[in-house]
């Protein structure tokens, strides 16, 4: 352990003084890398701390003990040789899980896109809850959300919504969430009580930097239209709202959300952007889930992934066959639990595959 984090913290000084060269400074892209990459060694630069300190701690405690001349000291060395050898495992496992090699996507933001499925207007009042959860929890952890563009479910609801998040690590938490969500309860439509299965599909697609991603301006057809929608004769009066359609794929992307036509485009080409990128990442993750047979990370966007079930207040995650008698507080933004126990399972993977670290 100690000879791989030695490794790193060469790294680690490499990267810091690499970081305030004129040459990579001026580098947008090249910063950008370097910076996470710095922030993440810094984290491990603790960790390494900590563990040396662990294990002075132990050996300086077994000399005490061998020497034996002063009782009270050896009792003392006893206690600390107990306390760190409880702590240097778990501190070894958390550093190997910090090893495990990072997605470079995880740092990014994301747009995110809920679609109402099957089951008529049930769907789109259940697209509106997962919208509300997601929210939810991007207030509890800080980060900052806002709509791109939005379709209205006729009893409430949304057939779509797409909104952009922002903060840290947002991709590398919610990329967990993309896949088929199935909703099983009494919809508010059914007088007979009978429970009815919808569902709502949910893509999170990276958010593209330019540099990620050229687009060829002339191959951007924009058109200019009025919002629909509330927000009164200023934003439904105006051909404030903007769609571009990227020709040679055919990807169409729109924004409607604010007054200013400028803002709607820049939004739109934030999307356009992040959708191109995903259609590249989505085959790498269905290469790279076929040469592992990834359980959480498919890139099968039809995959069905969990299921809420109000009749038995249950959510079960089916790719790691998680069930949690809590449908209330996950609902309404808790799903940490459920995120954590994802990200575990694609580290063990990670780690599986990378067994030489060790």
């Amino acid at each position: 352990m100690i000879e791989k984090l030695n490794v790193v913290k060469q790294r680690f000084d490499e990267v810091n003084d690499l970081i305030i060269q004129p040459d990579v400074i001026s580098d947008q892209k090249r910063y950008i890398e370097l910076n996470k990459e710095y922030k993440d060694l810094r984290a491990l630069m603790d960790e390494r701390e900590r563990y040396l300190e662990l294990t002075n701690n132990i050996e300086e405690a077994k000399e005490i003990i061998a020497d034996g001349s002063d009782a009270e000291m050896t009792e003392m060395a006893k206690m600390q040789l107990e306390e760190a050898e409880k702590e240097v495992p778990k501190l070894e496992e958390k550093i190997r899980m910090m090893l495990v090699p990072k997605d470079p996507d995880d740092a990014k933001n994301v747009v995110i896109e809920i679609r109402a499925g099957t089951g008529g207007d049930e769907a789109s009042i259940f697209a509106g809850d997962l919208y509300r959860m997601y929210t939810k929890y991007v207030e509890s952890k800080g980060w900052k959300h806002n709509i791109v563009d939005y379709s209205e479910g006729t009893s409430g609801g949304f057939k779509e919504m797409i909104f952009e998040v922002s903060g840290e690590d947002v991709y590398g938490t919610m990329k967990f969430e993309a896949g088929v969500h199935r909703v099983q309860r009494v919809p508010q439509t059914e007088t007979q009580g009978r429970v009815h299965t919808s569902a709502a599909t949910v893509m999170v697609l990276p958010e593209a930097e330019e540099f990620d991603v050229e687009i060829d301006p002339k191959e951007v057809r924009i058109d200019y239209f009025c919002s629909s929608g509330p927000g009164g004769q200023s934003v439904n009066t105006t051909y404030s709202a903007v769609r571009l359609t990227h020709e040679p794929t055919g990807l169409v992307a729109q924004c409607q959300d604010q007054k200013s036509q400028h803002k709607n485009k820049e939004k739109a080409f934030r999307v356009l952007r992040s959708r191109l990128y995903e259609m590249e990442l989505a085959k790498k993750q269905e290469a790279d889930a076929a040469k592992r047979n990834s359980m959480v990370s498919s890139g099968d966007r039809s995959a069905k992934i969990r299921t809420y079930n109000y009749s038995q207040g249950r959510v079960t995650d089916h790719r790691i066959n998680l069930t949690l008698y809590d449908l209330s507080n996950i609902i309404n933004g808790d799903i940490q639990k459920i995120l954590d126990e994802l990200r575990f399972v694609e580290n063990t993977e990670k780690l599986k595959e990378n067994s030489d670290i060790f």
